[in-house]
C-alpha cells in the first residue's frame, strides 16, 4: 500500500488540506473559506469554531478528490496563521474570539509589557520585541478589557494547535509557532519562565512544545469520525506558516532566503545559530528544522495592499474580468507594466494594517506620495506594487548588515505568480530571483515535516531534496538603477510621517470614543 501524508494550513481566508505521496507528488488540495470579522478600525477577529467546520470540509474533499484509501495516510502536519489568541474554558469551549495576528488593539499593552520587564531583557528573553501581532500583549488587553472572559481562561492555544486540540483532544504546540507569542525562550526552545512570571501567565494555561517534526498527538476517534480519517493517525508538531512555507520551498540551510507575497509580504532567512537582530527590527524565531533558527522581516500588508487596491479601485477591472473570463490581477497588471519603474514619480507607503517590519508601528498609514496630473490608475497599480517591493527590501537590508550569507533568493506566494512581480523583486533586490517546482505553500511544508515525523524521510533536509527543486530564474534589470534612486526616498518618507500617523490616530480614536 502506497504512503500519504496529509497538510493542513489554517489560514486567514480559509483552511487548505493538502495531500502528497511519499516521493512529494500532490495528489490533491482543497480549501474551504472562512470569515473575518473586523469590528473596528485595525481590530481582526475570527471564530475558531470556523476553522475547524473549514478543517473537516477541506479534509473530505480531499479524500473524495485523491481517492485514498484513508489508512494510508500515515500522518498529518499542521500549519497555519501564527500569533492569534484562541482562549478556552475548563470544558475546552472557546470562550471569546480569535484575536488574529493583524489586529492592532494592543499597543498600550506592548508599551506597558516593554517597560515593566524592560526592552533589553525582553529582547534578551524572546529574542524579538514585544508586538501589537504577538500573543501575548492580546492576552493582556483581554485580561484588562474583557475581565469576565479572562476569568474563565484554562486554555491558551495558537490557532493550528486548537486544530490539532479538535483532531487530537490533545494539547500541544512546536517551537516555531511559540517563537512568535513573546512568551517564548527563542535561543533555549522553551517558554520562559520569567516572561510567564512577568505577565502572571500560569504555566498550565499553555500546551507543551516539541520540535516541529514530532509526532506528538494522534487522531482521536470522535474527529474521525467527522474528517474521514482513521482514528489514531499521528500528527506531527508542524510549523507556523512562515516556517513550514520555508521547509516548503525548501529553505532549511543558512545562505538561502526566501520572500513570500501572500496577504503579508515575509523575508525569511534560515540561520545555523540563534541570531538576534539589535533592535529587534527583525523576528527571531526557532525554525522548523531541528537546531535550527530563522531571522524574519515581516509587513503586514503585502498582497492584502493590492488586494484593497483591487476592491476599492478597481470595480471597472473586476468587471470585465468577469466578461473576458481573466483574471483580474491579470488585467490590473498588464496596464501598471506599460507605465515607467518608478511611476513617474509616484510612491506608496503600504502601511494599511500599521507595519511591524522594520517599522514596529500600528499607527503607521498607508499613503500615495507624489500624485500629479499625469498619474492614472495604471500609475497607482504599479505604486502599490512597487511600494510593497521596497518594503520587502527594508527586511532584505537588515538580514545583510547581520553578515548572514544570502547566496540565494527563492519566491513564493500569490504575487510570485507574476513574471511582472518577479521582474520588479529582482531590480529592487538587484539579485536574481528564482521560483521551485513547488507551489502549495505552507501546506505542503506541513505535509513534509508529517513525512519526517513518522519516518518516511529521516531528516527534513531529504525531505525537501527529494521533492523541492528550482525551476525559473528571473534577473535584474535595466531598472535597477531607477528603483535605487526610489528606494532611498521611500527610505525617507515613514520617518518624516511618524508623528502626523500618532497624531492621526489619536483623532481618530477620541472620535470613535465618543
Amino acid at each position: 500500500m502506497r504512503t500519504y501524508l496529509l497538510g493542513i494550513d489554517v489560514g486567514t481566508t480559509g483552511t487548505k488540506a493538502l495531500l502528497i505521496d511519499a516521493a512529494g507528488r500532490v495528489q490533491a488540495s482543497a480549501t474551504t473559506e472562512h470569515p473575518l470579522r473586523t469590528p473596528r478600525p485595525l481590530w481582526a477577529e475570527q471564530n475558531p469554531e470556523d476553522w475547524w467546520r473549514s478543517t473537516i470540509t477541506s479534509i473530505k474533499a480531499v479524500l473524495r478528490l485523491s481517492g485514498v484509501n484513508k489508512p494510508a495516510v500515515a500522518g498529518i502536519g499542521l500549519t497555519g496563521q501564527m500569533h492569534g489568541l484562541v482562549l478556552l474554558d475548563r470544558r475546552g469551549a472557546v470562550i471569546r474570539p480569535c484575536i488574529l495576528w493583524n489586529d492592532q488593539r494592543s499597543a498600550a499593552q506592548c508599551t506597558a509589557i516593554t517597560k515593566n520587564v524592560g526592552a533589553r531583557r525582553v529582547l534578551r528573553l524572546t529574542g524579538n520585541p514585544v508586538l501589537p501581532g504577538f500573543t501575548a500583549p492580546k492576552l493582556v488587553w483581554v485580561r484588562e478589557r474583557e475581565p469576565q472572559a479572562y476569568g474563565r481562561v484554562a486554555r491558551v492555544l495558537l490557532p493550528k494547535d486548537y486544530i490539532r486540540h479538535r483532531l487530537t483532544g490533545e494539547f500541544f504546540s512546536e517551537v516555531s509557532d511559540a517563537s512568535g507569542t513573546s512568551l517564548f525562550d527563542v535561543g533555549q526552545r522553551r517558554w520562559s519562565d520569567e516572561m510567564l512570571w512577568a505577565l502572571r501567565v500560569p504555566r498550565a494555561w499553555l500546551p507543551e512544545v516539541t520540535e516541529s517534526p514530532v509526532a506528538s498527538a494522534r487522531v482521536s476517534s470522535q474527529a474521525a469520525k467527522l474528517t474521514g480519517l482513521t482514528a489514531g493517525t499521528p500528527v506531527v508538531g508542524g510549523g507556523g506558516d512562515q516556517a513550514a512555507q520555508a521547509v516548503g520551498t525548501g529553505v532549511i540551510a543558512e545562505g538561502t532566503v526566501s520572500v513570500t507575497l501572500g496577504t503579508s509580504g515575509v523575508v525569511f532567512a534560515a540561520s545555523n545559530k540563534y541570531r538576534v537582530e539589535p533592535q529587534g527590527r527583525l523576528h527571531a524565531f526557532c525554525h522548523a528544522v531541528p537546531g535550527q533558527w530563522h531571522l524574519m522581516g515581516v509587513m503586514l500588508s503585502a498582497g492584502g495592499s493590492l488586494r484593497w487596491y483591487r476592491d476599492a479601485l478597481c470595480a471597472e477591472e473586476s468587471t470585465e474580468a468577469k466578461r473576458t473570463r481573466r483574471d483580474v490581477y491579470d488585467l490590473m497588471l498588464h496596464s501598471a507594466s506599460r507605465v515607467p519603474a518608478g511611476g513617474e514619480g509616484l510612491i506608496f507607503l503600504p502601511y494599511l494594517a500599521g507595519e511591524r517590519t522594520p517599522h514596529p508601528d500600528p499607527n503607521a498609514r498607508g499613503v500615495f506620495f507624489g500624485l500629479t496630473l499625469r498619474h492614472g490608475k495604471p500609475h497607482m497599480t504599479r505604486a502599490v506594487i512597487e511600494g510593497v517591493t521596497y518594503g520587502l527590501r527594508d527586511s532584505l537590508e537588515l538580514l545583510r548588515k547581520l553578515g548572514l550569507p544570502l547566496k540565494q533568493v527563492r519566491a513564493s506566494g500569490g504575487g510570485a505568480q507574476s513574471g511582472f512581480w518577479r521582474q520588479i523583486l529582482a531590480d529592487v533586490f538587484g539579485a536574481p530571483i528564482s521560483t521551485v517546482n513547488v507551489t502549495e505553500g505552507a501546506a505542503y511544508g506541513a505535509a513534509l515535516l508529517a513525512a519526517v515525523g513518522v519516518g518516511v524521510h529521516r531528516t527534513v533536509a531529504d525531505a525537501c531534496r527529494q521533492s523541492v527543486r528550482r525551476t525559473r530564474t528571473t534577473r535584474p534589470g535595466n531598472a535597477v538603477r531607477v528603483y535605487a534612486d526610489y528606494y532611498a526616498r521611500y527610505r525617507q518618507l515613514y520617518p518624516a510621517l511618524a508623528g502626523q500617523f500618532e497624531a492621526l490616530a489619536s483623532v481618530v480614536n477620541k472620535h470613535l470614543e465618543t
